[in-house]
């Protein structure tokens, strides 16, 4: 068994520098993660994660990318469809149910042959979090509806898609976003509500879909379980919370800790968010000097985290027989696709 830490990377640039290889090579990350800035062609893109795999002597290495559809959608034309958001999806489930769920389904097995052709075999998807009235729009149409019911239907139906394609889905971002009013990329973002009403309506997706193998958190303060932590920096959310209520036993990954709603040094908010009960810390930007605080403070991925690892990376095992023009062919009865 390779070793790793427990941390995912992300990249500078379309290829590896010298001393991303020297360093990657040192520090072992669990996995990385992919935004627009990686890519270029899908050539590129090939050539990219093959290099990942052939450093980390790892051929189920875990690369992660945010492919959901709508606006938040790394990989774009020419290289592969622009796809719907999941509010359209939700709009279709809202007039005709089966029609909704066979196009959550189709849209996430579509982005399965987008992916594991190009060595990305991890999207976060699906996103769970409900709506609420009022709330910043960094969910927005990135959610299925503002009914928890539906969410749960068609997220299940998304994370189904990306399995039968041999994908790993995460969902996010546990125990929820839907309710928050600014845009944690920015600022912390703070929800006060009891406990019966998250219960109620935020828990209820990621409770119904906890035998997923991942998770990603919120960088969301419930003043009602710890006022003065996010969730991701919780030990009461991460373990009674989301372990103990929502049921929930697979690995969960922090949600990027360079965004604006954590705030104080690097690897110290890498080291607190693992002493808090994430498995792994996810860091984004990609910044050397930032990749080697956040390194430096993690630690070997082992014990229980690393078992939730191992099933995570073999979950979705290999990819079904669907024909991938019949399935484009079905999915531009839903909608036309954009190329």
């Amino acid at each position: 068994m390779v070793e790793c830490k427990a941390w995912i990377a992300g990249l500078s640039g379309t290829k590896l520098t010298a001393d991303e290889i020297a360093f990657f090579r040192d520090e072992a990350p669990w996995g990385f993660i992919l935004f627009a800035r990686n890519i270029e062609s899908l050539e590129q893109v090939a050539d990219l994660t093959a290099h990942l795999r052939d450093l980390t002597g790892r051929p189920q290495l875990p690369i992660l990318i945010d492919q959901e559809g709508g606006r938040v959608q790394r990989l774009r034309p020419p290289l592969v469809p622009n796809y719907p958001s999941a509010s359209e999806i939700g709009a279709i489930y809202a007039r005709n149910q089966e029609a909704g769920l066979r196009a959550a389904w189709l849209q996430a097995r579509l982005h399965a042959f987008d992916l594991l052709k190009l060595g990305i075999n991890v999207d976060c998807l699906p996103v769970l979090d409900v709506p609420i009235e009022g709330a910043n729009d960094v969910i927005g149409t990135r959610a299925y509806s503002r009914n928890p019911h539906a969410v749960a239907t068609l997220g299940r139906a998304a994370a189904e898609g990306l399995l039968a394609g041999g994908v790993l889905p995460v969902m996010k971002h546990m125990p929820g976003h839907g309710r928050a009013f600014v845009d944690t990329h920015k600022e912390l973002a703070r929800v006060n509500v009891p406990l019966s009403e998250l219960v109620a309506h935020d828990f209820v997706p990621f409770m119904a879909l906890n035998d997923l193998p991942m998770a990603m958190t919120a960088h969301v303060v419930f003043e009602c379980l710890d006022p003065a932590n996010p969730a991701t920096l919780s030990p009461t959310i991460l373990n009674n919370v989301m372990r103990d209520l929502i049921g929930f036993d697979g690995l969960i990954m922090s949600d990027d800790l360079s965004m604006k709603a954590l705030s104080g040094d690097l690897g110290d908010l890498a080291e607190n968010i693992i002493t808090a009960g994430c498995d792994v810390v996810l860091y984004c930007a990609g910044i050397m000097e930032e990749l080697v605080k956040v390194a430096a403070r993690v630690p070997l991925l082992d014990g229980v985290s690393r078992e939730r690892a191992d099933i995570a990376e073999v979950f979705a095992g290999e990819p079904d027989l669907s024909d991938e023009e019949e399935l484009r062919e079905e999915f531009s009865q839903f909608f036309e696709l954009t190329a």
